[in-house]
């Protein structure tokens, strides 16, 4: 990625993590997409960033984006075939940037001899299922998620999954 270096981020990045994740959320909020909860809290993240999943792209120092790269997801069978791209961020003044932190995650995943990339999203968000049907996923089917996994929203949601092969 052009200027763009991906690194593992590290406990003491929290903050800079959720800086990410909230301003994402915030922009999202602003055109009426509740994907996220208004503000990230740092217990949601630490589990995924003890275990070395939580990636942050800087660009000339500075973080850009982020996104949590896993080896399993509960709402997918355990094939062991797949990365799971989770909390999937790109700040405004990087706007653009998302196509290349998702071919570095498919980069990662085939690194690790899988052939699959999987995410999910709102059912709801029409936009965002249209910008990763664009990228080249297919739509998997969708599935209810119950809000209580949530932390900060009520009632369950509907999610579509979304697959990309990588070999």
């Amino acid at each position: 990625m052009a200027g763009v270096e991906v690194r593992r981020a590290a406990a003491a990045d929290v903050d800079v993590v959720i800086g990410v994740l909230d301003e994402s959320a915030a922009w999202l909020a602003a055109r009426g997409v509740v994907q996220w909860p208004p503000a990230f809290r740092p217990e949601w993240l630490e589990p995924a960033l003890r275990d070395g999943d939580v990636w942050l792209a800087e660009r000339d120092g500075a973080a850009v984006a982020t996104v949590t790269l896993q080896w399993a997801d509960r709402l997918w069978p355990d094939d062991g075939r797949a990365g799971y791209v989770h909390r999937f961020a790109v700040c405004r003044r990087a706007a653009g940037l998302g196509p290349e932190l998702l071919a570095w995650a498919a980069g990662a995943t085939r690194d690790r001899g899988r052939d699959l990339l999987r995410l999910d999203c709102d059912a709801g968000n029409a936009r965002l299922r249209r910008y990763y049907e664009a990228a080249g996923f297919a739509h998997r089917g969708d599935v209810v998620f119950p809000a209580a996994g949530l932390n900060w929203r009520t009632g369950d949601i509907v999610v579509s999954r979304y697959e990309r092969s990588i070999s």
